[in-house]
């Protein structure tokens, strides 16, 4: 099962109907978890339990460590990596909105231009 199917099974973490919580994990490599995007209404942050993750926020590139934040304010093309050599531990915080979107674009034949778009979000051309 993936992060995105587990994160659709577990309502657990959600908070009423705002915020969203989960721990995750990023295999090592350089490519990217999630492509460069940007979600017009909602903040997005993460927080790391260990190893490293690698982030382009707007034009600035950020490695955060064991024990870092990040936040990704409304607005802000964003994209992550895992920056180490050994696996990262991770909490990702997002709205509700950004978790349905996750489940959403892990569904099979997904629409995912459409399903950015259906949640006030867009990928952006990679650099």
């Amino acid at each position: 099962m993936t992060q995105a199917e587990k994160l659709a099974d577990c309502p657990a973490g959600v908070a009423g109907d705002d915020l969203v919580l989960v721990e995750w994990t990023a295999e090592v490599g350089k490519h990217r978890i999630a492509p460069l995007h940007v979600h017009h209404s909602d903040d997005e942050a993460w927080y790391v339990l260990e190893g490293a993750l690698g982030f382009l926020l707007g034009e600035d590139e950020v490695i955060a460590t064991k024990g870092a934040a990040v936040l990704a304010p409304r607005g802000t093309p964003h994209t992550y990596w895992n920056a180490g050599d050994t696996e990262a531990r991770y909490l990702l915080v997002m709205s509700a909105s950004i978790a349905r979107l996750i489940g959403a674009i892990h569904a099979p034949d997904a629409d995912i231009p459409a399903l950015f778009a259906a949640h006030d979000s867009e990928i952006l051309p990679a650099d």
